[in-house]
C-alpha cells in the first residue's frame, strides 16, 4: 500500500514525497494494538494556542480543556490529509459526546474561502482554524503534513503522528483516553 508524507521546508513551503510504508508514517507512543491509556506516553504538556476558525470567531486551546483533542495539521491538496478526513468526521460524530474535539489546523495559504469550500465539500463537522508559522513552531515544528497530536484531558500530548493512518488504526489510540 502506498502511503504519503508531506514534507515541510523552510517558509512552510510544501513538497509531495511518496513512500511506501505499512505503518502509516511515524508515531512517537505506542501501536494501536496495544493502546490503552497506561501504554500511551507523555510527550508533554500542550501548548496554548488561540486562532481564527473559517467563521471568523476565535477558538483556544483553553476552550477544549477537559476534553480529548486531536489536533490535526493539514491542508486541502494534501493527498493523504484528505484520505483522512472522512474517517475524523466519522470518530467526531460518534465521539463528541464522550468528550471527543477534533481540530483541523489548515496550513493552507489560498486562504478561508479555499478552506471553507472544501470543509463543505467534505461536510467537515468539527472546527477548523487557520494555522500559521508561530503555531507550527509552538508544537515543535511540523516536518510534514498530516502531522497529527492526540490530547488528553490533562492538556498532555499522548501521541504524535507523522504522515497518514486509517480510523481503524487510529481511533483505538483516541478511545484509549476516554
Amino acid at each position: 500500500m502506498k502511503k504519503y508524507a508531506l514534507v515541510l521546508t523552510l517558509g512552510l513551503s510544501l513538497t509531495l514525497v511518496a513512500a511506501c510504508s505499512g505503518d502509516g508514517g511515524t508515531t512517537e507512543s505506542a501501536s494501536a494494538a496495544t493502546a490503552d491509556v497506561a501504554a500511551l506516553p507523555d510527550l508533554g504538556t500542550a501548548p496554548s494556542w488561540t486562532l481564527a476558525k473559517l467563521d471568523g470567531t476565535k477558538l483556544s486551546s483553553a476552550d477544549l480543556k477537559g476534553k480529548v483533542v486531536v489536533v490535526d495539521f493539514w491542508a486541502t491538496w494534501c493527498p493523504p490529509c484528505r484520505e483522512e478526513i472522512p474517517g475524523y468526521v466519522e470518530m467526531q460524530r460518534e465521539l463528541e459526546a464522550q468528550g471527543v474535539v477534533i481540530v483541523g489546523v489548515s496550513l493552507d495559504r489560498a486562504g478561508v474561502p479555499v478552506v471553507q469550500k472544501f470543509a463543505q465539500d467534505y461536510e467537515i463537522n468539527y472546527p477548523i482554524v487557520m494555522g500559521d508559522q508561530d503555531l507550527t513552531e509552538t508544537f515543535g515544528g511540523i516536518e510534514a503534513i498530516p502531522t497529527t497530536f492526540l490530547i488528553d484531558r490533562d492538556g498532555k500530548i499522548r501521541h504524535r503522528k507523522v504522515g497518514s493512518m486509517s480510523r481503524e488504526d487510529y481511533e483505538p489510540l483516541v478511545r484509549s483516553l476516554l
